[in-house]
């Protein structure tokens, strides 16, 4: 497919403050005389900051790399991801139109586009709000059909909730990413047949709509106001780069609880490894010390209890808890949360024990 520059040009370009603090750290991430290695990020920065890469734009990055700017131009023209002309202000909609999508529906989705959007691909909304494209398959098979809208995925769509989607956002609103049908991730559209006892153990959402709606950045353009993402590489290389600030909770997930309790789910999480949650003890906000458990340097007479019994303990994690000075079911179903805070930080993946519940197991099984 020939890709050329978009006829209308702006005058010029020029990135943000932060946006050019950025861009000068990717660059120290190689070596002296490779800095044209930075090409694809610092073009897709600037296509972020934009939303699309105009010849300005192209040209500026070349001559922070010291490139000729032809060079920069069969980057642009070459990789499908760089937008050449203007896009919707709001959201771009890239449609998914391979088979498993295809199959499911994106034709659908393609006809809402262009009755909402615009009759043809890369054309933007009459309001300057959307604009649309179909695309080769994003991944998310299991969950067609489905759109990438700015930098996030909705999945599982109907024309209707596509529509309501655009709907959504023209009136200043992020719908959530993710499925659209209520499914939680890629299980069967008819419910889980499998691993069904940890169902009631996750959050509302999957870990990536979770981020997605926690960063809330999905249709956001990058102008510099936002708090900086820094190369890693600089802030260690001495350069004078500044350390990345902590990033604030955004409000919407703040305002998140966890249950009737009004404690919300970032503070259940942040002390889920010092005290399990119930209906009879909430969650407090407050982390537990850590207090040592009862230790025994060998088992007692009669010998060591089969601690694999407990559900989520296997062979080396049995030899670890031996280890540690733990060879019967009593010890472990006296741990309160002080004990339980220590034993995690001595295990290598946290949480399993408030996660597969050890302590009420082992109650059971030393009471026999």
């Amino acid at each position: 497919m020939l890709r050329r520059l978009h006829p209308e040009q702006p005058d010029s370009f020029a990135f943000t403050p932060d946006n050019q603090a950025w861009a000068e750290a990717q660059i120290t991430k190689y070596p002296e005389g490779r800095e044209a290695s930075a090409i694809i990020p610092l073009l897709w920065r600037a296509q972020e900051q934009e939303g699309w890469l105009s010849r300005p734009a192209i040209e500026a990055v070349a001559d922070m790399l010291n490139l000729a700017h032809i060079r920069a131009l069969e980057v642009a023209t070459f990789y499908f991801m760089f937008q050449l002309q203007p896009v919707g202000s709001v959201a771009h909609i890239q449609i998914c139109g391979t088979l498993s999508c295809m199959i499911c529906g994106a034709e659908d989705l393609v006809a809402v586009a262009k009755d909402k959007i615009a009759s043809k691909a890369h054309q933007l909304s009459a309001d300057g709000k959307f604009s649309w494209e179909e695309v080769e398959c994003l991944g998310a098979c299991s969950n067609a059909p489905m759109a990438q809208i700015g930098k996030d995925y909705y999945e599982d769509l109907t024309a209707e909730s596509f529509a309501g989607l655009i709907d959504a956002m023209a009136a200043g609103e992020v719908p959530t990413p993710g499925p659209q049908n209520n499914r939680y991730a890629s299980e069967p559209a008819g419910g889980l047949t499998s691993l069904k006892a940890h169902e009631a153990d996750r959050d509302d959402l999957n870990i990536s709509a979770r981020l997605a709606t926690d960063i809330g950045d999905t249709i956001k353009r990058i102008d510099g106001t936002e708090v900086p993402l820094l190369a890693p590489w600089g802030r260690q290389s001495g350069n004078g780069v500044p350390q990345e600030p902590a990033r604030p909770v955004p409000a919407n997930r703040a305002k998140t609880t966890a249950d009737a309790t009004g404690v919300t789910k970032a503070e259940a999480k942040a002390v889920s490894k010092a005290k399990p949650p119930s209906k009879a003890d909430p969650v407090a906000a407050d982390a537990v010390e850590e207090s040592e458990p009862e230790l025994l340097s060998q088992a007692r007479e009669g010998g060591a209890d089969d601690l694999k019994k407990i559900a989520g303990v296997g062979p080396k994690l049995e030899g670890v808890l031996n280890d540690l000075g733990f060879y019967h079911f009593d010890q472990i179903a006296a741990w309160g949360p002080a004990e339980i805070a220590w034993v995690d930080a001595r295990l290598t993946f946290k949480g399993r024990i408030e996660r597969d519940n050890w302590i009420d197991q082992a109650k059971a099984l030393s009471e026999g």
